[in-house]
């Protein structure tokens, strides 16, 4: 590895995250019902594995006295981190990924701010789609019933019940989405930056960042409103709560995703203003030999 390698050895991970950008933005013109098509397959993963996480919940809570609920949460965390492999690996456009990927490009002006906003407004309408689609799932099912159905209840009354604690509450769950996003985007930065070549490492690194934001209980925008629709169609929900609860996490998944890790790496591997001085103190000294 040469000097700027070694002093920007982020490079490869900027990179590649402008040409996944360009291919996104090509598609979300073009070919947008294709782009929604892979953001639908995203929000519908979500959704599968959250089914799946509180089944885990639910099944270790109902063993003896529920002594093991801790540990069906521990669980339950490790297999929910599948969805982003899968995710990734399918090729689904997931919109908490797509915040850090677009937050590059503007930094380094590969797209304009209309185009970006177009870009992640697409995927998060494809994610919602996927979501209503396992919510109506569920509903004519009954994966919602019995105790998976109280473990999801509790955890929309939890997430609910920030927004009705004052400055505190909303504070609370602004900071928890800033975490979540952060984590999940350091895993995908882990993907990108090229250090990794092994495809079961990469899968590991998506496991444990996703671990980390279900066991500690961070907020995730795509799978709350996979949770709202699943809960919200089976058994109501208050929709003025859901809707304050998704626009905060929104907020804080792009601060954490976009801007903690996006623009921060950008900023960091940036060689332009190295190069710049670089030329000019060759520039002074030839003229000094000279």
């Amino acid at each position: 590895m040469d000097d700027q390698g070694r002093l920007f050895p982020g490079k490869q991970f900027i990179s590649t995250v402008l040409d996944a950008l360009r291919t996104k933005s090509t598609m979300s013109g073009g070919l947008a019902h294709i782009y929604l098509m892979r953001a639908a397959m995203a929000g519908a993963l979500i959704g599968i594995m959250y089914i799946t996480y509180y089944t885990v919940i639910a099944t270790f809570a109902g063993i003896g006295d529920g002594d093991l609920a801790g540990l069906g949460s521990m669980v339950g965390a490790l297999v929910f981190g599948f969805a982003l492999v899968f995710i990734y690996f399918s090729k689904s456009e997931l919109l908490t990924s797509n915040m850090m990927i677009v937050s590059v490009g503007r930094y380094y002006k590969k797209i304009s701010a209309w185009r970006g906003l177009h870009v992640l407004l697409l995927c998060y309408l494809g994610n919602i789609l996927g979501g209503l689609a396992v919510a109506l799932a569920v509903l004519g099912s009954t994966l919602g019933d019995g105790a998976v159905g109280e473990q999801m209840q509790h955890s929309v009354d939890h997430k609910l019940g920030y927004l009705t604690e004052g400055l505190a509450g909303w504070s609370d769950l602004f900071v928890r989405a800033v975490l979540c996003n952060f984590m999940i985007n350091l895993g995908m930065l882990l993907v990108y930056n090229g250090f990794v070549k092994n495809d079961g490492t990469k899968a590991l690194m998506m496991i444990m960042s996703v671990f980390v934001f279900a066991f500690v209980g961070f907020e995730h925008s795509v799978a709350n409103t996979a949770l709202f629709l699943m809960v919200g169609l089976h058994d109501g929900i208050d929709v003025g709560l859901a809707l304050g609860n998704l626009a905060v996490v929104l907020a804080g998944n792009f601060i954490g995703g976009g801007l903690l890790i996006g623009y921060y790496y950008s900023f960091a591997n940036d060689d332009r203003r190295y190069l710049r001085k670089q030329g000019a103190r060759t520039g002074t000294e030839a003229d000094t030999e000279v």
